[in-house]
Parts: C-alpha cells; sequence; structure tokens
C-alpha cells in the first residue's frame, strides 16, 4: 500500500518509520533541518531500549510524491488549512484521509444521522476551506494515543503507547478501514476499528479540554492542575460542561469526572502539548480543543461560558507570546 504521511513531525515520523520498517511504501512530507536529515540518514526511531533506521521517501512538495493509496494527515489542526491545496496532489481518486489530531475534527457532522448532519465547524475549518478541498467523504478519525518526541532533526524518540484507533464517520466497517487497520497491525501497531469514533475523540477530548488549556495558563503540569484544589475545580467545571456538550450531541462519556481527573493524576509532571506550545511561542491548537467544544456547544443550545473563558485567555496569551 501507498501511504503518506502527511506531517512527520514525533507523531508522524513515529507512524511513518513503524510502516516503512514492515514494508509499506511510505513517503514522509515533512520541511526544515528535519526533512534534510531524514533524507541524509534516514528516520532514526529509538523505541524499546534500541535505535531503528527507516529509509522512507522524504519530500517537501507534495507533488513529488504522487497520488497515494492513504494519507495520514498528522499536522496539528489549525495547520491543515493551508495545506489543503497540496494535500490534494496526493490523493488517488477514493484515497481516504485519516485525521490524526487533537480534539474536534472538521468532518465531526458528515454522516452523522440527526438535526445537524452535514453542518460545517468554523473553529477548526474556516470558511469550510478543508470540507471544500479534501471532501468530507474521503475522511477517516483517528484518535492518536502514543508520545513521541523529536530529539533532533531525524531523530524521533517513542515514549510509550501505540494505538491508533481508527473508524468511519458512518461507523461501518469499510474495506478502506480495515485495510488501514491492517497495515499498521502488520507495522505492530494496535489499531482497533470503533463504530462509534466520536465517542473515542470525547474521552480523550473530554481532559484535554480542561487540562491543555489550564496548564498552558498556569505553566503548571498535569499533576499540579489536577491536585492544587483551585485548578482541579476549574477543570471538573470545564468537564462538566463539555459532557453535557457531548450528551446534547448523543454522546455519554464512560468515566465519572473525579476519576477522569485522578487518572490525568497519575500521570505526573507531564507538560501538556498546549503548555509546550506556549513556552516555545508557537500556535496553539485552542481553536480545536477548546473553541470547537464551546461551537458545540452553540450548536447543541448548551451554555459553555467557563470553556468560552478559557479559549479566550489562551488565545490572548498566544497572542502575547507572539509579539
Amino acid at each position: 500500500m501507498r501511504i503518506a504521511v502527511f506531517g512527520a513531525g514525533a507523531i508522524g515520523g513515529y507512524l511513518g518509520a513503524m510502516l516503512s520498517l514492515a514494508g509499506e511504501e511510505v513517503t514522509l512530507v515533512a520541511r526544515g533541518p528535519h526533512l534534510a536529515a531524514m533524507r541524509a540518514r534516514g528516520l532514526r526511531l529509538q523505541i524499546e531500549g534500541e535505535e531503528r533506521v527507516a529509509h522512507p521517501r522524504c519530500v517537501e512538495d507534495p507533488a513529488e510524491a504522487g497520488p497515494q493509496d492513504a494519507v495520514f494527515l498528522t499536522l496539528k489542526a489549525h495547520q491543515v488549512p493551508p495545506v489543503v491545496d497540496g494535500l490534494r496532489a496526493l490523493l488517488r481518486a477514493e484515497a481516504p484521509v485519516v485525521t490524526a489530531q487533537n480534539g474536534v475534527p472538521w468532518w465531526y457532522f458528515h454522516r452523522l444521522e440527526g438535526p445537524w448532519e452535514g453542518r460545517r465547524l468554523e473553529s477548526v475549518d474556516p470558511g469550510g476551506r478543508i470540507w471544500e478541498g479534501i471532501g468530507p467523504e474521503r475522511a477517516i478519525g483517528c484518535v492518536v494515543y502514543p508520545a513521541t518526541e523529536i530529539v533532533e532533526p531525524g531523530v524521533i524518540r517513542h515514549v510509550e503507547g501505540d494505538r491508533f484507533t481508527l473508524g468511519e464517520p458512518d461507523g461501518s466497517s469499510s474495506e478502506r478501514v480495515t485495510a488501514l487497520a491492517k497495515a499498521l497491525v502488520g507495522a505492530r501497531l494496535r489499531a482497533p476499528v470503533r463504530r462509534n469514533i466520536r465517542n473515542d475523540l470525547w474521552v480523550k477530548l473530554w481532559g484535554n479540554v480542561a487540562f491543555n488549556p489550564i496548564s498552558a495558563l498556569t505553566r503548571a503540569t498535569l499533576d499540579v492542575v489536577c491536585t492544587d484544589p483551585g485548578t482541579r475545580a476549574l477543570a471538573r467545571g470545564v468537564m462538566l460542561e463539555a459532557a453535557e456538550v457531548a450528551k446534547a450531541l448523543g454522546e455519554e462519556l464512560p468515566l465519572d469526572v473525579e476519576r477522569r481527573i485522578d487518572g490525568a493524576a497519575r500521570v505526573g509532571a507531564h507538560r501538556t502539548s498546549m503548555l509546550q506550545d506556549i513556552e516555545r511561542g508557537r500556535p496553539t491548537e485552542v481553536d480545536a480543543i477548546v473553541g470547537a467544544v464551546a461551537e458545540l456547544g452553540r450548536i447543541a443550545g448548551v451554555a459553555t461560558p467557563q470553556i468560552e473563558m478559557l479559549a479566550a485567555l489562551v488565545r490572548q496569551l498566544e497572542a502575547t507570546a507572539a509579539r
């Protein structure tokens, strides 16, 4: 199978390396020193106490790769609209696009039975750029669980986790999602196919919508956010708002909120991705992780004042950090 990974950072590089080492025909779309290092020395993956070197094709211009059988989109959500034209160059006639990003996906209401079927989300797809440019019929959902990091250009360290949960927006066990799951399993990754991928998305999002912005605003690690009485109370309030939004959209979250926070506390002194972005002066995923939940609340008629407040504060912090 010809598979392209668009955005070969820590997660995309790990995924591409594992697929390449398993014999799949992989192309990584990357740029800068990371691309140069991978071209010169291969992609070096530090995993299970050893270093493995993969040699996938590495390009900067997607047009160089040619049409693919499938594309994994591993950019951050806010990075996707500007690359839609380049992404189209990778798409064979029926090629699926696997959206492996945090937050609410741009295709959320595609093939979702009910009053909002086909509704577009401005927070994650301004002006419908992705919807029109890619087409929601290509989308396959993906919830990413591994933790990885770029140690230096061309070198990725695997920290933990190997699960990429997949699911069709309409809940079907299609040939294409089954084939992708088979390829991932062949690469020694776990790839369960869910009938309700939106529920899996919500389970991960439920923590992210609270912990990410609170940590970014306070500079506190996850254990502190979850155990300090003040930030824990705020996280709880935000998560209860998010749970009401999910419920209004037909999704029941499987865990008690206190147990979910306790579980996050046990992760320890983890710096969330949003905190890392703020520290490095990079744009955050605030719109996909926080703003989109507020937009879903407005659509479903659920008030989300605490979520809206966090979104506004993080956007202001992001703007200040960028000056």
